[in-house]
């Protein structure tokens, strides 16, 4: 299904803070399962938002309908976040939250995926990411496999 041509992305502004967070923790509950529980409560993954995400990350959000319902996170070249409401998925705004990140990547861009979340993989794959390698889960605070993924612009290697 195709975006209603109603969502925008815009930059995240700090009152974002705690809907960035829900949107955060319910996409990861729902889209990955195999995740260990949550240790951290609501007030205080919007803290890490506002602290951490928001200040070292250039962040943008994608509103419908004057909520937002999707964040995406570049911290330079590496796309730290892409988290979608669940109920906004398979409606073209991973994709469009995904192009604006492009946009202000003219090097390229990278980002980590769990080898388990294969929804995700086949996400990126379809939009030209390919593995750039893959590690048995000792960068990650989840401990679980993860793969680098990496999208350069045509002509670039």
């Amino acid at each position: 299904m195709s975006d209603d041509g109603k969502t925008r992305i815009r930059f995240a502004e700090e009152a974002d803070a705690a809907v960035i967070a829900s949107i955060h923790m319910t996409s990861r509950s729902a889209t990955m399962p195999y995740l260990p529980s949550q240790k951290h409560n609501h007030e205080q993954v919007t803290r890490w938002v506002q602290d951490v995400v928001l200040r070292q990350c250039r962040t943008w959000v994608a509103v419908r309908d004057l909520e937002v319902i999707g964040y995406a996170a570049l911290d330079g070249g590496m796309l730290e976040h892409l988290y979608l409401r669940p109920d906004a998925r398979r409606q073209g705004i991973g994709t469009l939250l995904l192009d604006e990140i492009r946009r202000h990547s003219p090097d390229g861009v990278s980002l980590h995926v769990f080898q388990r979340n294969t929804d995700a993989r086949a996400f990126y794959e379809r939009h030209g990411f390919t593995v750039f390698d893959t590690n048995d889960g000792d960068r990650n605070m989840e401990n679980l496999p993860d793969m680098t993924l990496r999208w350069t612009p045509d002509g670039m290697r």
